[in-house]
C-alpha cells in the first residue's frame, strides 16, 4: 500500500485536483470495501485527472462514453473533479493512469499486476468503479474489461459487485493481420470508420498490434473503394490513436536481383514511413508469397533498414523462414549469428516455416521470436479442422464462418511459450471468434474458453443471452467434428440459434449474430442434404447391379433416382434463410460469399453461397462414366463395368471398403490423436482437401480427399482365408503389412487406378492385419500437388 509520504509526493506532480485528493489520502486508505451487489451506473461520472491527458487515455474515454451510448442510450459524463464534491448517488467510473489519484479508494497492492507494463487493476469500491495502471494502453484495456463486464439494454447499466480484477498481459505481442486488399473477403469493402471499430473491439480482449499489407496483391475489385495509400495511413492513423503498435507484412513476390523492381519496392517503403505516424516491425516472409533465397534477401533488409531506421528508429524487420529448404535456413542462421544485425527483431513462424521449438534453440537470445498463426483457413493449411466431413469441406470450403474456441486455445497454449507473441493471419473477419481467443489466451493463458466466449458474447451481443449464445458458438464448433450424418446435435445447435433470434429480434443487423445464425442454418443444411443424396446413390447402386438387358435403361434410371437431389430438393426453406443471411452480412459488414453476387475474389475466398448446391454424392462422377460405359463395344464390358461402380464401395462378405480421408467412411483407418494432444499434425496426419477446377470438380469424392494414414488395422478376419489388399490414389504407396514391405502385383500410378498387394498366409495369423505406409523418399523436390496421396482402400477376400 503506498504510504503516505510517497503518496504526497506523487500527488503534488498532477495538479491541484490531485492535492484534494492527497488531502482526501492523508489517512490510511483501506482496501476496496465489499461493494454493493449491484452498482446503477445510469447516473455515473468519468472521472479523469485534470489538464491535457496523452492522447490513448483520451482515446479509453471516448471508446467508454461511445460504446455505453450505443449500447444503452445513455450518454455518461466526463469530469476532472473528485466524487466528494458531487450530489449523493452519482457513482464514478474513476481511470486512474498512474496509481496516484487518491480519493475514498486511494489503495493498490504492491507490485500488483497495474503495475506492470499494460496491466490494470478494475475494481469496485462503495459504489464506485476504479480503473488503474501504469500505463495508457492499461487504461484502455482496463475500458476493454469493463465493457466486457457491465450488465445492459437500452436505459439500463449496472455493474454486478464486488469485483477486484487485477491483470497484465503473459506476451507482450497480441495481434492481427487486418489486410486491405483483394485477397480478404471482407476488409476490402471497409471504409477507415470500420476498421477503427473493428481494432477498437479487439482492444477490448488484449490485441495491441495491427499488421496491414500496404502493397501486396494489386487486384482490382468492386469493393475495394479507397487507394490502398490512404487506407495504410488511416490504419495507422487508428493505431497511433489507440496507442497500438502498428506492423507491416511486406513480401517480395519479383526476383530481387531485379533492381528495378527491387528499388521500386525501396521508393514505396519511402513513402510508407513518411506517411506512417508509426511503425513498429516489418514482417518479411521468405516465401508464400516469394522465391528469393536467403543471400537476395537479408541485403535487400539490410537496405529497407537503412530507409526505416532513421524515420521510425524503434522499428524493427523481422523474416520468417517459410518455405526455405534446410541449406537456406541455416545460411540464414549463420548470417545472422556472424552479423548480429541491429535492425532484425527476429524470426516468425508460421505456415511452412519451421517449427518453433528447434528455431527458439537456434535463435541467438538476444533475438525474439513472434508466431504467425493461421487463424482464417479450414482446410489446406497450417490447423486443418480436424475430424471434418468431407461434405462440409466440399460446400464450405477455405474461410467460411469458423468459430474453434476449444481447438485454439489449445494451439496458443501449445506453441506459445516458444515466443514473446503473435500476429495471426487473417484474411476476413469469418474468423473473428478465434481472434478473440488467441488474444484472451495470450493475455492469460489459463484462461478457459468457454470464460472467453462468454464475454466475447456479452461484449459483442447483449448480456442477457451472453451465456446460451456463447453455448451456441462452442456448438457450432462440435458441429464440425466427426461423421455428419451422425452428428444429430447439428439439428439441435440450429434450434438453439432459432430460439436466441427469438429472445433477441434486436441483434438481427449484428453481424456477428447474423454469421453464427448463416452457420447454424448452413450446418444443418448441409446434413440434410448428405443424408439424401447418401440414400439417393445407395438406391442407384442397387439399379446397377441388376441383370442388365439393357445397360441404357439402367443407367437412365439411376440418374432418375440421383437427379432427384436437384428436382426433388431437401429444405428449400433453409436454403432461401442462408441466400438471405448472405445478403444480410454483404451489407451489414462487406462479407464476400459468392463471386458472382458479392465480388468475392475467388471461389476459395469464402464464397459458400457458389458451393451451397455442390453434389454430396458422385453423382457428376457416374454421370461421366455412364457416357464412357455407354462406348465400351460389348454388351458384357458395358455389365461388366456397371457393376463394378455399382459395388465400389461394397466389396461383398468378408472384404472391406475405406475412403481413407472421409471420416465418415473409413472405419479401419486408426486415429489416436486428437487436435489437443496432436493441434500441428505431426504425429495423426491431416487430411489434404483438394481443390480442383475452381472446387467445382466431377472427380470421384474420395480422390478430392487424401491422406496417408497412420496405421490401418483389420481384426477378426480368416487366418485360412485369401486375401488381396487393393489401393487407389495417385503415384507411389509404399505399403507394409505388419510391418513388412510389400510389392504390389499391380502398381498402377494414375488418379482412379488399383494398385494389388497380395496378402500371404502368414499375415493372417491371429486374424489381424496392419497395414502402414511409408512416405516416398525421392519426391522432395515435388510440390506438394504432385506427391504421392492414397484415397481408397479396400481388403478383399478371393472366393
Amino acid at each position: 500500500m503506498l504510504n503516505r509520504r510517497r503518496f504526497l509526493r506523487a500527488a503534488a506532480a498532477v495538479g491541484s485536483t490531485s492535492l484534494l485528493a492527497a488531502q482526501a489520502s492523508a489517512q490510511q486508505t483501506p482496501a476496496p470495501s465489499t461493494a454493493p451487489a449491484k452498482i446503477d451506473l445510469r447516473n455515473a461520472v468519468i472521472v479523469i485527472a485534470p489538464g491535457e491527458r496523452p492522447l490513448v487515455e483520451r482515446t479509453a474515454v471516448a471508446v467508454l462514453t461511445e460504446e455505453v451510448f450505443k449500447r444503452t442510450g445513455i450518454k455518461l459524463q466526463t469530469s476532472t473533479t473528485f466524487p466528494a464534491s458531487w450530489p449523493k448517488g452519482r457513482p464514478s467510473i474513476v481511470l486512474s493512469p498512474q496509481l496516484i489519484m487518491a480519493n475514498h479508494a486511494a489503495w493498490t497492492y504492491d507490485n500488483g499486476p497495474e503495475t506492470k507494463p499494460e496491466g490494470f487493476r478494475l475494481y469496485t469500491h462503495l459504489g464506485d468503479v476504479w480503473i488503474r495502471a501504469t500505463d495508457s494502453r492499461g487504461i484502455l484495456f482496463g475500458v476493454g474489461r469493463l465493457l466486457r463486464e457491465l450488465d445492459w439494454a437500452q436505459g439500463e447499466l449496472s455493474l454486478t459487485g464486488p469485483v477486484n480484477i487485477g491483470t497484465s498481459p503473459a506476451y507482450a505481442i497480441r495481434g492481427h493481420q487486418l489486410g486491405y486488399r483483394a485477397q480478404a473477403n471482407s476488409y476490402d469493402a471497409w471504409n477507415a470508420k470500420q476498421f477503427e471499430q473493428y481494432i477498437r473491439e479487439l482492444t477490448y480482449f488484449g490485441t495491441n498490434a495491427i499488421e496491414a499489407i500496404p502493397f501486396q496483391d494489386e487486384r482490382k475489385t468492386p469493393v475495394l473503394k479507397f487507394p490502398r495509400r490512404e487506407m495504410n495511413k488511416a490504419m495507422g492513423d487508428i493505431c497511433h490513436r489507440y496507442g497500438l503498435d502498428y506492423w507491416h507484412w511486406l513480401p517480395a513476390e519479383f526476383d530481387l536481383s531485379n533492381t528495378a523492381e527491387r528499388n521500386k519496392l525501396l521508393g514505396q517503403c519511402d513513402q510508407l514511413f513518411h506517411d506512417c505516424p508509426i511503425i513498429t516491425g516489418i514482417f518479411f516472409p521468405g516465401g508464400d508469397p516469394g522465391n528469393n533465397p536467403p543471400e537476395l534477401v537479408l541485403p535487400f533488409l539490410e537496405d529497407l533498414a537503412k530507409r526505416m531506421l532513421p524515420v521510425h528508429p524503434n522499428a524493427r524487420l523481422w523474416l520468417s523462414l517459410q518455405l526455405f529448404n534446410k541449406e537456406q535456413i541455416e545460411y540464414s542462421y549463420q548470417y545472422i549469428e556472424r552479423e548480429k544485425p541491429n535492425w532484425l527483431g527476429g524470426l516468425i513462424c508460421g505456415p511452412s516455416s519451421p517449427d518453433p521449438a528447434p528455431t527458439r534453440l537456434r535463435l541467438p537470445k538476444q533475438y525474439k521470436l513472434r508466431l504467425y498463426p493461421d487463424l482464417t483457413h479450414n482446410k489446406l493449411c497450417q490447423y486443418e479442422v480436424p475430424e471434418w466431413d468431407q461434405a462440409y469441406a466440399l460446400t464450405l470450403g477455405r474461410e467460411a464462418t469458423n468459430p474453434r474456441p476449444a481447438e485454439f486455445a489449445a494451439i496458443h497454449n501449445r506453441y506459445a511459450p516458444f515466443s514473446i507473441g503473435f500476429i495471426s493471419y487473417s484474411d476476413g473477419i469469418h474468423d473473428d471468434v478465434n481472434k478473440v481467443v488467441y488474444s484472451a489466451m495470450s493475455w492469460d493463458p489459463k484462461s478457459d474458453p468457454r470464460d472467453i466466449v462468454i464475454h466475447y458474447a456479452r461484449a459483442y451481443f447483449e448480456p442477457k443471452t451472453a451465456n446460451e449464445a456463447a453455448d451456441g458458438i462452442l456448438a457450432l464448433e462440435r458441429n464440425w467434428h466427426g461423421p455428419l450424418a451422425d452428428n444429430g446435435s447439428v439439428e439441435g445447435t440450429l434450434l438453439l440459434w432459432r430460439d436466441l433470434e427469438r429472445k433477441a429480434p434486436q441483434l438481427k443487423t449484428n453481424w456477428r449474430w447474423q454469421m453464427n445464425l448463416l452457420r447454424a442454418n448452413y450446418d444443418a443444411f448441409v446434413r440434410r442434404r448428405l443424408i439424401n443424396e447418401t440414400k439417393l446413390e445407395l438406391e442407384a447402386n442397387q439399379i446397377l447391379i441388376k441383370t442388365p438387358v439393357n445397360p441404357a435403361e439402367l443407367m437412365a434410371d439411376a440418374m432418375k433416382i440421383l437427379n432427384r437431389a436437384v428436382d426433388q430438393p431437401v429444405s428449400p426453406d433453409l436454403r432461401a434463410r442462408i441466400a438471405d443471411l448472405c445478403e444480410q452480412l454483404y451489407r451489414s459488414i462487406g462479407l464476400q460469399t459468392s463471386v458472382p453476387k458479392y465480388h468475392a475474389i475467388g471461389a476459395e475466398r469464402g464464397a459458400v453461397l457458389d458451393f451451397i448446391d455442390y453434389p454430396l454424392n458422385n453423382r457428376w462422377w457416374l454421370e461421366d462414366e455412364f457416357k464412357k460405359v455407354a462406348a465400351l463395344p460389348t454388351l458384357p464390358q458395358r455389365s461388366a463395368r456397371l457393376v463394378e461402380l455399382g459395388t465400389w464401395e461394397n466389396p461383398g462378405p468378408g472384404s472391406f471398403y475405406d475412403a481413407v480421408g472421409n471420416i465418415a467412411k473409413s472405419p479401419h483407418v486408426v486415429r489416436a490423436e486428437s487436435s489437443a494432444t496432436d493441434p500441428g499434425k505431426i504425429r495423426q496426419p491431416g487430411m489434404t482437401y483438394w481443390w480442383w477446377d475452381q472446387g467445382k470438380s466431377r472427380a470421384r469424392l474420395p480422390w478430392q480427399v487424401t491422406t496417408f494414414p497412420a496405421a490401418m488395422l483389420y481384426d477378426g478376419l480368416a487366418e485360412n482365408g485369401t486375401y488381396v489388399v487393393q489401393s487407389c490414389g495417385y503415384g507411389q504407396a509404399l505399403m507394409r503389412i505388419n510391418g513388412d514391405l510389400i510389392t504390389p502385383t499391380n502398381d498402377a500410378r494414375e488418379a482412379g487406378q488399383r494398385k494389388q498387394f497380395p496378402v500371404e498366409a502368414k499375415y493372417l495369423k491371429g486374424g489381424k492385419l496392419v497395414l502402414t505406409w511409408d512416405r516416398p523418399k525421392d519426391e522432395g523436390n515435388l510440390n506438394w500437388r504432385q506427391k504421392s496421396r492414397l484415397a481408397e482402400v479396400w481388403l478383399i477376400r478371393k472366393g
